[in-house]
Parts: C-alpha cells; structure tokens; sequence
C-alpha cells in the first residue's frame, strides 16, 4: 500500500483490543481511557508530543458488526483526511457511512470544513460516490426552507439535476395542467403565487424494462383551508422529501447505468390558503376518470400522487415506486426511521424489507389491506381523500393510490419521514436520505447491473 498522510482510524471490535494492531503504548493508552471497542467510541491516540496520531472507533460485538457504525466517525470526527483500518466490515458500505455521517448543510452559516476520507483499496468507490452524492442532493433539498425552495425554484433544481445527469425534461405548468388532464395537480397549488406543475423526466434505452419513480414534491404545507396548527407547520419544509429521495434514488440509477428505461414524475405544488384555494366538499375529477370528493384540504399529498401515478400507470411500467411524506400515522405506527412500505407484489415489499438493513436503510411492509377501502366511500362521488373512521391511516392513504394504479406490472409505495430527529450512523441530525440505497440495491437485484 502506498504510504499516506491521512491519520488512521482503527475500528475495533468489542474486547478485541488485545487481537488489534496497536502498539503496547497505544494498547495502554485505550485501556487507560476505558476503551474496549464499544459501538461508536471514538477515541484519539497522542505520541509523546500530544499530536494525534491516531484513532480508534468502537464497532460493537463482532456478531453484529455493522460498516454503517463508520459514520458516527464521520459525525464526530475534526477536519482532517482520514483512512480505514481494522475491523470495519464491508468497505463500500463503510465508506459511504463515512462520507454520510460528514454531511454538513452550511447555506445559511460559515462553513465548517468536514472530515474527508482516503477511498479503501477494496471499495466500490464510483458505487460510493454516486449514493453519497445522491443522499446529499435530497438531504439538501429537504433542508432548504420554503422561501428559498418553493415550486420554481424546486423546478429549476431537477432542471439542473435532468442536465447534469443526461435526461431529458418536460414540464406541465399552471392552467396547462388542466388541458393536459392533470386536475388533482391543479387544485391542490393553484392557490400559491408560484404555480404548480407536473416535471417528467426521462433516460435510458427504450428497450429495457419501463422503471417510474413518483416524488411528492409539496414544497410547503399550511394543510391549506382545513390549516394546520402552528405546530404542525414546523417542519413542513421537509412535504417534498419524497421527491428529493426519489431524485436522489435517479442519480444513483444513471450513474450507474442500470439497464433500464427510467422516468421520472415529480408533482410540485405548494399547498397554501387563498380565495381559490381548493375546499372541504369539494368534487374533483381525476386524471383516471374518478370523482375525489375533498374530505380534508390536509390530505393533498395523495391528491397529487394520484394524478402523477395514473400518467405514470398509462404505460404500463414493469415497475412504478412512489415515494411520499404522506401520514402522521405511519410514523405514530414505526417512528422515524421505518418507512411504512406497500406493495401490489408483497414479495417486493418483503425483499425490501431483507434488504434494508445490510444497507443501512430499513424498510417495514404494511399491508394493503382492503377491507378498509370502505373508509375511503363517498355518498357523492366516487371516493374521499380521507378515511371516515380515524384508523389506519397510513393503510387508507396507500388504498387510495393504489386505485390509480392498474396496468403496472408491480408498484411499490413508501411513506417516508425524510428527517432524522437524533444523529444516528450514517445520518446527522436533519433532513435525511430514506429509501436510496434499499431501492437502488432492489433495482440492481431485479435488472442486474
């Protein structure tokens, strides 16, 4: 290997100090400081100057040895360059921890230089660069606060992502939506200053497998005329999460070139309150033909998925997966960090799920269960955008897209959180990236690469 500059981190297993490659100073020093490799323990190796050397990072009991504990060193660690050693695990997969964990968002503050890491020999470093890269496009956005990122200004960033990445892009704008039979769309933002529309990306050789990605792209949601209390608001920033996961899921695919036929569909509204806001009792009629009646003006983001879906769905993808920040209920039912995940092919949903945590992205299948489609009944239209009794609500809201969804050969929902309330390996405390690599490695199972 050839000789570096970069200070070493050692990861150390769990009362394998003795089996680590220290020297006896440095075996002493750990043992003196209560070191023993414990997860996520950083501790720094002085010589008899006082300069640092070294680090060591705690891994954990070596039966459950995780790469993604590397990005707590990523987290934690000071400016610097910085290189593998030890016990780590897989090296692709600790390298993009690393380089996750350092995520910095420094628009609106003095940038603090974050810690850079020597790519391991054995990594797939193209393979960490663009999953890393797409986490950060998405964890960005998602960051980004409305005054800076509301529908135009999100427009012009998936223009600049489509030219970057070789994709070719359209865009349905304001009353165009309504000539082009995109209703949904046009009522939920038709209320904010900057217009809705509908962004349809394309790459790929029309001969492979049709795949179609579906973002929520809710810039800002005051849950418009049924409005959200103060509290609720907070975050609502983060309603385009689903788009910015699904962006972020795109630029992994082409870079890596998967043999498929990728579009992209992204709806962009911000749902705001005004003389034309859409109301409470409401009748709308879908792109697919069906009557919505409007049972909360809070529910948009189902509305607008439902008119992206059923364009998406005309075609006939061998796969359609939509991504959403769409229920305070998959989160009361799984928290932040289990994306509530469906599926018309529950095998799908299943391998997602035995996928996710080897790649550090956790999935939970939920079913589709129908007996609750009678939640979703309207006296005087086809359905409602809400369920009637309260429960299930994730359930409910997945039921309601899945009737925009018909010729698809598989479709794939996921409500996600798109934000990490408390620093976890891998992802700081923010926006974060949910559904990337777990998609990306089912992608790469399902096409080959």
């Amino acid at each position: 290997m050839a000789k570096t500059s970069a200070t070493p981190v050692i990861a150390i297993v769990d009362g394998a100090l003795d089996d680590a490659a220290l020297t006896d100073v440095q075996r002493k020093w750990a043992q003196a400081h209560g070191f023993s490799g414990q997860t996520g323990k950083l501790l720094a190796v002085p010589d008899a100057h006082g300069d640092i050397t070294a680090w060591l990072l705690g891994m954990g009991p070596s039966e459950s040895l995780n790469p993604f504990t590397v990005g707590l060193a990523g987290s934690n660690l000071p400016e610097g360059t910085y290189a593998l050693e030890g016990q780590y695990g897989d090296a692709t997969q600790a390298a993009t921890a690393f380089k996750l964990g350092a995520y910095r968002f420094d628009r609106y503050r003095d940038a603090k230089p974050s810690p850079q890491l020597e790519m391991p020999e054995d990594a797939d470093a193209d393979e960490v660069d663009f999953l890393s890269q797409g986490a950060f496009l998405a964890r960005d956005l998602i960051n980004t606060p409305a005054n800076d990122l509301g529908p135009d200004a999100l427009d012009q960033a998936i223009r600049d992502f489509a030219r970057r990445n070789g994709m070719k892009v359209t865009a349905t704008v304001g009353d165009d939506l309504l000539g082009a039979n995109l209703p949904l769309i046009h009522a939920v933002g038709r209320a904010n200053a900057q217009a809705p529309r509908l962004l349809d990306l394309s790459w790929g050789d029309e001969s492979h497998p049709k795949v179609t990605l579906v973002g929520k792209g809710v810039t800002f949601d005051t849950g418009g005329l049924d409005i959200k209390p103060a509290a609720g608001m907070l975050m609502m920033k983060k309603d385009m999460g689903g788009a910015a996961n699904i962006l972020g899921l795109a630029h992994a695919v082409v870079n890596a070139e998967l043999p498929v036929r990728l579009r992209v569909l992204i709806p962009i509204v911000e749902n705001s309150i005004a003389g034309n806001s859409f109301r409470p009792g409401d009748v709308i009629r879908s792109r697919a033909g069906l009557t919505v009646e409007i049972g909360n003006t809070d529910a948009e983001g189902r509305l607008i998925l439902a008119d992206a879906l059923a364009l998406a769905d005309e075609e006939a993808p061998d796969l359609l997966v939509d991504m959403a920040t769409l229920t305070g209920a998959a989160r009361i039912a799984l928290g932040p960090e289990l994306p509530a995940t469906y599926s018309s092919d529950p095998s799908l949903a299943y391998a997602m799920a035995d996928i996710g945590p080897k790649v550090e992205d956790p999935v939970w299948p939920l079913p589709l269960w129908a007996n609750y489609g009678s939640q979703l009944n309207s006296k005087i239209a086809d359905m409602n955008n809400t369920g009637a009794g309260g429960f299930g609500g994730s359930i409910i809201a997945a039921l309601f897209l899945q009737r925009f969804v018909k010729n698809a050969s598989a479709w794939v929902h996921m409500d996600i959180f798109a934000w990490a309330p408390e620093l976890r390996p891998g992802r700081p405390v923010g926006a974060t990236d949910q559904g990337i690599r777990v998609l990306y490695a089912l992608l790469k199972q399902r096409y080959g690469a």
